[in-house]
């Protein structure tokens, strides 16, 4: 039975990888839960999975926990250090790594250096510094297992072909919740509007990164680190029925013409499931299987740049390299994050984080240290370009 932890466990991966678990009882065994600050749900998470340790990164939350859960045999702790401290315990199989944005970095790393695989659900992760979790994994002997729904069908798709047979990989993207809009229309769209994806229940970051298309462009960064593919094999195509997806988004291309693809239903509990349990399948829930008489026709788009400019600038990033990606999605994440609060347009988020890339050094080949001095140094340059911008 594997020691499993679920980083974020609070959040929409994190609830859904609870799912997963409780429909598959006596598969896992679940040591540590981490979350930011949702004390009440993780009080009912350490009832119905019994972690030994938990942690919460606001100090107020965990102590509220600590007085909830005295009747159990389950130790509480309090902010990201004794995060970093449990996961290099070296006592954890799997680590469910799905904490939103830059703060999911350290953690992983940590994880990796423990002989920990990973179930990487937080792509900023790879998209802030791949080439040194993919080298840490290989150092470790660490799988890397995609839970991102695109890039599990990636991963299922791949899996007995050799690479130098691939053509290219296609990431199918739904058009968020404006497609067809101009970048005019977008001018004063609201973050209610931004959060309201027509085909997924998501958390309000990613559902933002949804509706800009960054989230595509993030995921175009992954698929290079996981799948040790250049960019020019990576397209990105509007597919509005989220249907054909390698797990709802991707088909992947072979030098012989033949293209294979995963369909399923709209669930991220499929991708979920599947890094659990890879390389076997464990059986899925009754809404877990697709009607074929149901099916809509499938169309496909070339994505509106204009509109969308979030895109370019990604591949942008990863065409410089460095810490230039790190930089975009640190920045996305601060932009988002005002939006979400309502101190920044939907149409500013791309126009900051393109001024943020312009005006932080380059750096071609950080380490760690530096990677964590750009993103300190992106957070407070994004703030102030916001600010001027009023």
């Amino acid at each position: 039975m594997k020691n499993l932890a679920i980083l974020g466990s609070t959040g929409s991966v994190g609830t859904q990888t609870v799912k997963v678990l409780l429909r598959n009882p006596g598969q896992y065994n679940v040591q540590l839960l981490a979350a930011k600050s949702n004390w009440r749900l993780m009080e009912e998470q350490v009832r119905a999975l019994g972690p030994q340790w938990v942690v919460m990164s606001d100090p107020e939350a965990a102590l509220a926990l600590q007085q909830r859960v005295l009747d159990l045999p389950v130790k509480v702790f309090a902010g990201g250090q004794s995060l970093l401290e449990l996961l290099d315990t070296g006592k954890l199989d799997l680590v469910v790594a799905a904490m939103v944005g830059h703060e999911g970095l350290l953690p992983v790393l940590t994880a990796i250096k423990a002989g920990s695989d990973i179930a990487l659900a937080n792509k900023e992760v790879l998209v802030m510094a791949g080439h040194l979790v993919t080298a840490l994994c290989k150092e470790h002997g660490v799988k890397l297992l995609p839970v991102d729904s695109e890039h599990s069908a990636i991963f299922q798709c791949l899996e007995g072909h050799h690479s130098e047979d691939l053509r290219k990989i296609i990431l199918t993207a739904s058009g968020g919740p404006f497609r067809g809009k101009t970048r005019e229309e977008l001018e004063h769209v609201s973050p209610g509007e931004a959060v309201r994806h027509p085909n997924w229940r998501m958390g309000a970051k990613i559902s933002v990164d949804s509706a800009t298309l960054m989230n595509k462009g993030l995921e175009i960064i992954e698929a290079h680190w996981l799948f040790d593919i250049p960019m020019r094999q990576i397209e990105v195509l509007v597919h509005r029925q989220s249907i054909v997806h390698s797990i709802i988004h991707s088909l992947v291309e072979f030098r012989d013409g033949s293209i294979l693809d995963q369909l399923g239903v709209a669930s991220m509990e499929l991708p979920i499931q599947y890094a659990l349990s890879w390389p076997r399948r464990l059986p899925g829930a009754e809404n877990h299987f697709l009607n074929w008489l149901d099916l809509q026709p499938l169309t496909f788009a070339e994505p509106d740049l204009a509109a969308f400019p979030c895109l370019q600038l990604a591949r942008a990033a990863l065409a410089r390299g460095g810490n230039a990606p790190a930089v975009l999605s640190t920045a996305n994440d601060r932009c988002v994050a005002e939006f979400l609060a309502g101190k920044l347009g939907f149409n500013d988020i791309p126009t900051v984080i393109d001024e943020v890339l312009k005006a932080v050094p380059w750096q071609a080949d950080p380490d760690l240290a530096a990677i964590l001095q750009t993103i300190d140094l992106v957070l407070n340059k994004t703030g102030e370009i916001i600010k001027v911008m009023g």
